[in-house]
């Protein structure tokens, strides 16, 4: 289950909320996933990051199928496929979910994605995608 911090509260409460929201920069206005002390684009100290909601529609830029856990707790969602997708609304900004099209989902790179939820617990989603999607 996810653990939020000070940084990552309001992106894991809106995931509750089935809402895609991501870290913006109040100094140079570019998304950063994930936040941190710094800005990855101005490089200013002082973000003051506002988590506004996106899209979430993107294109695959990668992707794996786990075979194994390590962790008992997933070992009865195995095999599932991991993606890492580009989001329309900057060059550059991905994330990485699982798809919940399942592991023989046949991809290619630029595949389009929509985020989708998965309800971990109640109060706690967490972003994944599905394909489709106009992007």
């Amino acid at each position: 289950m996810p653990v939020p911090d000070e940084l990552s509260a309001p992106y894991w409460e809106a995931a509750a909320r089935h809402v895609l929201a991501i870290a913006r920069c109040s100094v140079c206005g570019a998304f950063a996933v994930p936040p941190d002390q710094t800005c990855p684009h101005c490089r200013t100290t002082d973000p003051a990051f506002v988590f506004e909601p996106v899209s979430g529609r993107g294109a695959v830029r990668s992707w794996t199928v786990v075979r194994q856990s390590s962790l008992p707790g997933f070992a009865a969602d195995v095999p599932f496929m991991l993606v890492d997708v580009e989001l329309v609304e900057q060059s550059g900004l991905r994330i990485i979910g699982r798809l919940l099209d399942g592991p023989d989902a046949a991809l290619h790179v630029g595949h389009r994605v929509t985020v989708a939820f998965e309800d971990a617990a109640p109060g706690i989603a967490v972003p994944a995608f599905v394909l489709g999607g106009d992007t």
